[in-house]
């Protein structure tokens, strides 16, 4: 790391990105453990993927609330509040022996992980310098990202060993660690700002989240033609509705939306939204696949994933210092075009797909992926002045988080549906799977057409 930073603030950072690890770590760790979730909590898959989707979510509204959050109290409290929050869900989880205590620590979890990831790229975009943020924020991106590395076999080799519940034990020690490290080095100069909080506005998005997300999972349970399915839809495009009035007139306060007024924010914030869509989306559907068509164990589903994600996040700060020397353009359509390649050779193989040609895919995929993710937000971040950084830090976090709640519930929900049908298993989820991968091949169509037009607008305000 840079010498321009004191050895206080370099483990500050270190601390905040490794509590995001921690909550990325047992959100990926479990992915692998559904099918023994299944038989031991006697859910079904639609139900049991909200120990992801559901987390998922939580983060998602608690990282709407970091732009007040931020502003209103120091990084020091925040990050006490999120890691004790991490601390005591974690010992509920490893304590549960019903679905429902396990997802109430699940949700301390969530709001730990919401808080701490937006507070890390904070302290990151308010203490490194310019000139270092791609290498800084592609080193963060490299902590956080070998957690959906180390996710899947950490649980999976847990759960096959042991149990799922000594995921969380196995992980308590850290927590612990990393609490005493943040305490001792986290300061940040702060100025509190008394701006009111929107509960109204709060109230609202986090009604339009979890209405989009229930009617995705009522898809996958009853079909898109059940008036359940159509009901909450129609609530949450209602609600989508009455938040562009407010936001029209200036009275939706809780992200500030107008930095979207940008049309190169715009364009940018929807392929960072559906770059992890597809990264969240397919760690969930490759498990699922592995265990139920390929019938291998959860350890072994877990390892699959495992090449890719470690390649993909010694990536992230080399991909990094090649924003900060060649801009935005290369890292980010190289990363784009890569996931277009990759889930399009996933479709067209899925009935041909076994451990090592999914394995080898998923190492091209991932490394794509690192090329762009980070960069994106760095790129964001230069766009908008200082007084906004935390807006854009906020609203960037949110959709990522939001876009994996989704990638997952939307996939399920597609594998889901065929299990409805009258066929195997195995049948079912490489049907399922299939027509997940063609989802992604459009999401990835799109992103690459929105980084050509990113790109041409720049070259257009620079002449």
């Amino acid at each position: 790391m840079s010498s321009n930073l004191s050895f206080q603030n370099k483990i500050a950072i270190l601390s905040a990105s490794l509590l995001s690890f921690m909550g990325i770590l047992i959100e990926t760790s479990m992915n692998v453990t559904f099918p023994t979730l299944i038989k031991e909590l006697g859910v079904s898959l639609g139900t049991v993927q909200w120990v992801t989707t559901g987390y998922l979510l939580l983060v998602t509204i608690t990282m709407s609330t970091t732009s007040y959050l931020l502003k209103r109290f120091p990084a020091k409290k925040l990050f006490l509040f999120a890691i004790s929050c991490c601390l005591t869900g974690t010992i509920i989880c490893g304590l549960a022996d019903s679905f429902g205590v396990l997802m109430f620590g699940r949700a301390l979890q969530a709001i730990s992980t919401g808080i701490s990831t937006p507070l890390l790229f904070h302290l990151i975009f308010s203490l490194v310098p310019t000139q270092h943020l791609g290498f800084y924020t592609g080193f963060a991106s490299m902590i956080i990202s070998f957690a959906p590395a180390l996710g899947p076999t950490y649980g999976g080799t847990l759960n096959n060993f042991y149990s799922w519940h000594s995921i969380f034990w196995v992980a308590l020690p850290l927590i612990i660690i990393i609490m005493y490290s943040g305490y001792r080095t986290i300061e940040l100069p702060f100025k509190q700002q008394t701006k009111r909080f929107d509960f109204r506005g709060f109230t609202l998005l986090a009604g339009i989240l979890v209405a989009l997300s229930l009617a995705v999972n009522q898809a996958g349970q009853s079909g898109i033609a059940s008036w359940r399915f159509i009901t909450i839809l129609l609530i949450g495009l209602v609600l989508i509705g009455i938040l562009i009035v407010l936001n029209q007139h200036g009275q939706f306060n809780l992200l500030n939306l107008s930095i979207l007024k940008d049309r190169t924010i715009l364009l940018s914030s929807l392929v960072y939204f559906f770059l992890q869509f597809t990264n969240i989306g397919i760690s969930f559907v490759i498990p699922v696949l592995a265990q139920n068509t390929l019938k291998t164990t959860s350890m072994v589903a877990g390892l699959i994933l495992l090449p890719g994600s470690l390649l993909g996040a010694i990536v992230a700060p080399l991909a990094g210092r090649l924003y900060d020397r060649k801009g935005f353009f290369l890292p980010v359509l190289l990363s784009n075009l890569s996931l277009l390649l990759g889930t399009w050779l996933f479709y067209i193989l899925t009935d041909d797909l076994t451990v090592v040609l999914i394995t080898v895919i998923y190492v091209f995929l991932r490394v794509g992926f690192n090329l762009g993710f980070g960069n994106l937000l760095s790129d964001a971040s230069k766009q908008v002045t200082s007084e906004h950084k935390p807006d854009l830090n906020s609203l960037f976090n949110t959709l990522q988080q939001y876009a994996g709640s989704m990638g997952t519930g939307v996939l399920a929900a597609v594998i889901a549906d065929q299990e409805l049908q009258p066929q195997s298993l195995a049948i079912a989820t490489q049907t399922g799977s299939q027509r997940d991968f063609l989802v992604l091949v459009g999401l990835s169509c799109f992103n690459v057409i929105a980084v050509l037009m990113i790109q041409h607008w720049k070259q257009s305000v620079k002449n």
